[in-house]
């Protein structure tokens, strides 16, 4: 008997936090679960063995990127997506709605497709929700996201209307397009999307779209795009307390610890963010007092790791002051290691999360972590 692709362990007694797993092609992802973003078929400074190696069971792609560099063609002769990176994980794969969105005013929506600009080379491009489904599928993606159009904060009420409208229309079609690519042996899993901005009434619109499309997963939305964190924290927990319960969730682009920590208390599943890496970069790193800028000079003389309750391999062998002498020195290997750390940091916070979850004692857990934490925005 095959097993369910989502099957939920425990709910936690004080709120909708939860464990489960996602049993996908490439493997099982225990939940609730971090993926580190590797845009263009790498998550940044690190190898495939570093993220085995921190425990990783998925991370995340971008259909948009993959499509104009290296393109269709070569991720075709290659077989998957997975032999072209050589990762044997699952991946799950964005629309890239986020990122021809963000292209304004390089880029026309339509009904039937979005046309656009290269950010490359200037040529000109045309994705529909059909072609977005179908280039998810050659990718062999475990999940792959429906094409959608995300509006920031603060969004004028017609303005989102019209795009939830659209993003409505290209889930029916891309749930079409997924049935077609089932039927053909795919066995990958589709995700909608809820949008509608900073409204209610058209966030109950969208999720109603969103049940009757009936795809294997949900995901939230038009959520840390610029809003405050009032306004997150509203919206994250109305729109999740319309979610079934016998379907994984998703919030796209979290990545600090209080943001995670809020959406797994909203019964969230997976979560992902560019911020381990892209702060790791700049010699950004997370510990258990909230961050700590390497470049500072009271690090200069400081020999003691960056965290020392963490278990990773860069807080068991190298000191905050090596850290800042290789930023200082611009030395690639700063960012490697901070951008491990940071990726360790987080994949142990969500792990002893779900150790919380099942003792029924997450919200104490919560409280505790953030009593010691400071400094945290998104």
């Amino acid at each position: 008997m095959q097993e369910p692709f989502f099957t939920r362990y425990h709910q936690e007694t004080s709120c909708r936090a939860r464990t489960g797993r996602m049993a996908l092609p490439h493997g099982t992802v225990n939940c609730p679960a971090f993926m580190p973003v590797g845009t263009n078929g790498t998550v940044k400074a690190l190898t495939r063995e570093d993220l085995r190696e921190i425990g990783f069971e998925i991370i995340l792609a971008n259909t948009y990127h993959l499509y104009l560099r290296p393109g269709s063609e070569v991720l075709a002769a290659a077989g998957s997506l997975h032999a072209f990176m050589g990762w044997p994980g699952n991946i799950l794969t964005d629309s890239g709605g986020y990122q021809v969105f963000s292209l304004a005013p390089f880029r026309k929506i339509r009904e039937e497709a979005v046309q656009f600009r290269s950010h490359i080379d200037g040529s000109s491009h045309i994705l529909s929700p059909e072609k977005v489904v179908d280039l998810q599928a050659l990718f062999n993606s475990d999940i792959q996201m429906q094409l959608d159009l995300c509006t920031p904060w603060g969004t004028p009420y017609k303005k989102a209307q019209e795009s939830l409208r659209i993003t409505s229309l290209w889930l029916q079609k891309a749930k079409q397009a997924w049935d077609a690519q089932v039927q053909a042996g795919y066995q990958g899993k589709l995700f909608a999307i809820v949008q509608g901005n900073f409204f209610k009434d058209l966030r109950a619109q969208s999720l109603s779209a969103v049940l009757d499309a009936e795809t294997p997963g949900i995901a939230i939305g038009g959520l840390s795009v610029g809003e405050p964190e009032a306004a997150f924290l509203e919206y994250l927990a109305y729109t999740a307390e319309g979610l079934p319960e016998d379907k994984p969730r998703y919030v796209m682009g979290i990545g600090t610890p209080r943001y995670i920590l809020s959406a797994i208390e909203q019964g969230i599943d997976i979560f992902d963010c560019v911020l381990p890496t892209r702060s790791g970069r700049i010699g950004h790193v997370f510990t258990r007092k909230g961050p700590l800028v390497l470049k500072k000079s009271e690090n200069r003389l400081d020999f003691s790791p960056i965290d020392e309750a963490c278990g990773c391999k860069v807080c068991q062998t190298y000191s905050r002051a090596y850290l800042r002498h290789l930023f200082k020195t611009q030395e690639i290997l700063c960012a490697m290691l901070a951008s491990y750390h940071n990726l360790y940091f987080l994949h142990e916070l969500v792990r002893n999360a779900r150790k919380a979850i099942e003792e029924d004692r997450f919200l104490a857990f919560k409280r505790a972590f953030l009593a010691c934490y400071d400094g945290d925005t998104q």
